[in-house]
């Protein structure tokens, strides 16, 4: 099994939130010291798909409704804030610099955390805001997968 503390790729892309940066919806972050230890090497990158789709922090929290990343990715579910507001195009654009930016950097991982209707590897929220969680990737994390770049979940 692949441990991301091991440096076993020549640089990996990561979450922002877990180096450190305040970019969350609710203006935190879920620092991890490895992942922070990774950046000051050089071996990792970090970046936030939200952050650059356009959304600011803090910002309403949103969910995936009707579906998941994926489907996102293929027209047929949509992101959502709390608020009913459709955030779905930013989600788009987040995701399509972060593949982006990883293709340019030649990262070939990818490290994120589960549930975030961006970052979200294996579970996400089920766009009810219930705190209720559903299989699927995030649209970022759907993104990447789609590219090629393997996918490691902190969590």
């Amino acid at each position: 099994m692949y441990d991301y503390r091991m440096g076993d790729f020549e640089l990996s892309l990561v979450s922002a939130c877990l180096a450190g940066e305040r970019c969350r919806y609710d203006g935190t972050s879920c620092p991890d010291k490895d992942i922070i230890a990774m950046i000051s090497s050089g071996s990792a990158i970090a970046a936030c798909p939200e952050i650059l789709g356009g959304l600011g922090t803090p910002r309403a929290r949103a969910e995936i409704s009707g579906g998941d990343g994926l489907s996102v990715l293929k027209g047929k579910a949509a992101v959502i804030t709390e608020n009913g507001q459709d955030v779905t195009g930013a989600f788009l654009e987040g995701a399509a610099r972060l593949v982006a930016a990883a293709k340019e950097a030649n990262c070939t991982v990818a490290i994120l955390k589960s549930k975030s209707p961006a970052c979200g590897v294996g579970t996400i929220f089920d766009g009810t805001f219930s705190g209720t969680v559903q299989s699927g990737d995030g649209v970022a994390a759907a993104a990447l997968k789609l590219a090629g770049i393997k996918i490691i979940c902190l969590d």
